[in-house]
């Protein structure tokens, strides 16, 4: 089993693969502070809860946008799994896409990622809308290619400020309310946070879709945690894919571990 592990800037996902059947899935606060032997006890009782064997993993891929927990959980996977074999996937990985882009080596792991995930699983022009900590827009093309694409603040991130500098406003879960015009306080909330980031992606993919270099219409892939949520609500998304990061992680180390 390789177990791959997608670490953002806000939470961690983790996936434990049986050949290309995601066996079990976790998501852990990602946090800076936590010691390798920290890590390895999390991992290690959540395999144990799903009734996975730490013997059975085989391998290990490390997808990181935070620098200061790739070593950390690196080396609690090798202290309480075993001495496998560790793959890290960064922009100097040695896979089968090219970063076309003015600063390549600033490219994010999760970018990356989605870039073989899209291009190897689908086999055609891409955008891949990541709905994490920000929310990013992967421009792909059917060869591999990574184009470039955009950047806008997270729904929770966008959420959150409101909250804060807005004293009177109650924190609020972000899911659609019955109705667009709220007759209560947290119904215009969630109304607000919900519908104007769902118009907004879609406005950003249709402006995306006309500065496409081909005629082909990319396919847009939504992945990430929030992804399900928006499924009902963006009309350009032609597929829901929660756990596109974790494939290429999987497909990054079958690539790597060679």
């Amino acid at each position: 089993m390789i177990l791959a592990f997608d670490v953002g800037n806000t939470e961690t996902t983790i996936g434990c693969f049986h050949g290309e059947s995601l066996r079990g899935h976790w998501r852990i606060t990602t946090d800076a502070a936590r010691t390798p032997d920290e890590l390895g006890m999390v991992v290690h009782a959540l395999l144990l809860r799903d009734g996975i064997a730490a013997s059975s993993v085989t391998g290990i891929a490390i997808g990181s946008v935070v620098p200061p927990v790739t070593a950390p959980l690196a080396e609690a996977c090798r202290a309480w799994l075993g001495e496998l074999p560790v793959v890290i996937v960064d922009a100097r990985a040695a896979l089968p896409i090219r970063l076309d882009v003015e600063e390549p080596l600033s490219v994010g792991a999760d970018r990356i990622i989605n870039t073989l995930a899209a291009s190897r699983l689908h086999g055609r022009d891409a955008i891949v809308v990541d709905l994490g900590t920000a929310t990013t827009f992967d421009c792909i093309t059917r060869d591999g290619v990574f184009i470039g694409g955009v950047i806008m603040p997270g729904v929770r991130s966008s959420a959150e400020t409101l909250f804060r500098r807005t004293s009177k406003l109650p924190a609020t879960e972000i899911e659609a309310p019955q109705r667009v015009i709220g007759r209560r306080t947290e119904e215009c909330i969630r109304s607000g946070v919900l519908y104007g980031a769902a118009d907004a992606i879609d406005g950003v993919v249709r402006r995306i879709k006309g500065e496409w270099p081909g005629a082909e219409v990319p396919l847009v892939i939504a992945t990430g945690g929030l992804a399900e949520a928006f499924k009902a609500h963006c009309r350009e998304f032609d597929e829901v894919d929660p756990f596109l990061t974790l494939v290429g992680l999987r497909l990054a180390f079958e690539i790597l571990s060679k």
